[in-house]
């Protein structure tokens, strides 16, 4: 350990005197532990010492610093307070890719890249300038750029036409329909099906070594055509381990028709032909029930869709089953958890907001 010398009484150190608050020496007290930077916590330490009246040279020997950095730490307190403490002088070097962030920016705005090392290499080529992966992050954060997933249009959802239909039915049709469910004028439910195969469904964990998951042979699924209460978020369903058909469809129309005889009963679905058939139809009108159909590429304005992603990642997702009579269970006590267990998780995934292409980013390239 370095020696360090006491200052001596003719030190301009001897002639700063400060007077701190209570909550001053507090404040100080918290700030030496807990600030995230090395040097302004010893600062901080620096200045709880004076206000505990410890001698000038005393400080200097327990924070290892020399006369000329505590008489400056001092002054600076004096004249910034504890917030003047936080102040780093020190900005390093600026870099030379600064000067071509408007240029990069617009090229990745149009161009986005996929990784650094891809970023990496279009930097290099559009300015010269050749730099680390490292570098290249730090630089794209300052652009303002960040890794975000990518997400998906379905289908011909892009188009300005199928954009516009999927907005007038959303403000026309489906959000009329959820004010009357709100208001317990009407039940809505949103239909779809699930085909759940016995399978590995590869995810994430956190592990020691990467783990493998025995895959069964796929050739089993569990099928599921489920009524997803908008107000409630209670499930309603048909299961088989064959085929979802139009006979499913009406099972589960009439399921419907007995849980509220009173008010009406509207359900949204998409157009599969199941579920669009002359036997579909006839028998809604027989048991009184609302067949209300989405624009066709409209999977996000179906609420039960995001149950069923729930679903899948939260029972089947890098979890094995060896038999099908335990993954089919797995996935069944899930789906009859959702108003119960699993309400507190589904609360926000469920809520009745929907998403909109009209202003989102589409990837041309």
């Amino acid at each position: 350990m370095a020696d360090w010398e006491y200052p001596s009484t003719d030190s301009p150190t001897c002639m700063i005197k400060i007077d701190f608050t209570a909550e001053e020496i507090q404040h100080l007290n918290y700030e030496r532990y807990h600030h995230p930077h090395p040097r302004v916590q010893r600062r901080m330490e620096v200045l709880y010492l004076k206000s505990q009246g410890l001698p000038h040279a005393q400080i200097c020997q327990l924070c290892q610093i020399s006369r000329p950095t505590l008489a400056k730490t001092l002054r600076l307190y004096q004249q910034g307070g504890i917030e003047g403490l936080k102040t780093l002088e020190y900005k390093g070097q600026s870099s030379s890719l600064n000067a071509h962030s408007d240029s990069v920016r617009a090229y990745f705005e149009q161009h986005p890249p996929r990784t650094s090392a891809e970023a990496q290499a279009v930097i290099e080529q559009l300015t010269g300038i050749k730099r680390s992966p490292t570098q290249i992050k730090a630089f794209l954060k300052r652009i303002g750029c960040r890794s975000r997933k990518v997400g998906y249009v379905p289908g011909k959802s892009s188009l300005p036409e199928k954009i516009e239909e999927q907005e007038q039915f959303r403000q026309t049709r489906l959000e009329p329909l959820l004010e009357e469910a709100q208001r317990q004028e009407r039940l809505v439910f949103f239909v779809d099906a699930a085909h759940f195969v016995h399978r590995a469904y590869l995810g994430f964990l956190w592990c020691l070594r990467r783990i493998f998951i025995p895959s069964p042979s796929g050739r089993q699924r569990f099928n599921v055509l489920g009524a997803l209460n908008a107000v409630t978020k209670e499930v309603t369903s048909i299961t088989n381990h064959t085929y979802i058909n139009s006979h499913s469809m009406c099972l589960l129309l009439a399921k419907l028709a007995l849980l509220d005889p009173v008010i009406p009963i509207s359900v949204i679905l998409d157009n599969a032909r199941y579920q669009k058939c002359q036997l579909v139809t006839d028998f809604a009108e027989i048991v009184d029930i609302e067949l209300v159909y989405l624009p066709s590429y409209s999977p996000h304005l179906n609420l039960i869709e995001r149950l069923w992603r729930f679903v899948r990642k939260e029972c089947l997702y890098s979890k094995y089953y060896s038999d099908f009579h335990s993954f089919k269970g797995a996935i069944q006590q899930c789906i009859d958890q959702c108003n119960t267990e699993h309400k507190a998780k589904l609360t926000s995934l469920l809520s009745l907001k929907f998403q909109s292409f009209q202003k989102v980013n589409l990837l041309t390239v």
